[in-house]
């Protein structure tokens, strides 16, 4: 038992560096997934139940290795896919940036929240010429259960946007783009996937799998770190040996 909750937290954290996705983005989903997962009920946890925290500068050393190692995240400014530049080279699109606006991209821990503020420049190619705009948005993440793929999503929802000296009738075209542009493009957000949290292990001397759902997970946000409460059904399952690996 004891390797399978090694092996399961190891999973958990690899899962979490999937965070990353809040800025590079994965295909828009016309409904989210699961149901809102909810704070922990007071008293005592339920049997079956691993607790995984992650801490707020976990979260930051992933995405600012993304930073330093990847290319910047860029989308389509709007509904279309297409950001092809204009003959003045410029294009509709926006950039996620790691530091502007005297603000870093990360993620904040604090008061039963998880919010991410975002830096970004971008641009804008309107019937009056290229509006070249630089800012941050603000944005808070529920997270959610989806119990057919047993996987924890989340949904960010962008708040407030704050453009840096632009035309009052500039901002009231760029600012709805820029919001409507992030809550499209990377929602929802894949946080833990069910192959992560799968248990199905082979108990050889009682010729019979060890298998276990996920039936419940809970979450709260204190002391600077996400805690996860993830509780387990666990039940017999046919005996199937696993497989032996290829050599290298």
């Amino acid at each position: 038992m004891g390797r399978i909750l090694v092996g399961l937290l190891i999973g958990l954290l690899v899962g979490g560096m999937t965070t990353f996705y809040f800025f590079v983005g994965v295909p828009k989903a016309a409904q989210l997934p699961g149901t809102p997962i909810a704070s922990p009920a007071p008293g005592d946890l339920p049997a079956g139940t691993v607790q995984i925290v992650l801490r707020q500068e976990f979260f930051n050393d992933v995405l600012a290795t993304v930073f330093a190692e990847m290319n910047q995240p860029s989308f389509a400014l709007g509904p279309s896919a297409a950001s092809a530049a204009n003959a003045e080279g410029c294009s509709n699109t926006i950039t996620i940036l790691l530091e502007g606006s005297g603000v870093r991209t990360g993620v904040t821990l604090a008061n039963n929240r998880l919010e991410a503020p975002i830096a970004f420049s971008g641009g804008y190619n309107s019937p009056f010429g290229c509006f070249r705009f630089t800012g941050w948005a603000n944005s808070i993440m529920q997270l959610r259960f989806d119990r057919d793929s047993q996987s924890v999503v989340g949904q960010l929802s962008v708040e407030t946007v704050n453009l840096d000296g632009v035309n009052p009738v500039v901002s009231a075209i760029v600012t709805p783009l820029v919001q409507s542009t992030l809550n499209s493009r990377v929602n929802p957000v894949k946080i833990i996937d069910g192959s992560q949290t799968a248990v199905n292990t082979p108990i050889a001397s009682a010729k019979a799998n060890l298998v276990a759902k996920i039936n419940d997970v809970r979450a709260e946000v204190r002391e600077g770190a996400l805690h996860l409460l993830i509780e387990y059904d666990f039940a017999s399952g046919p005996f199937v040996l696993p497989q032996p690996q290829p050599p290298l």
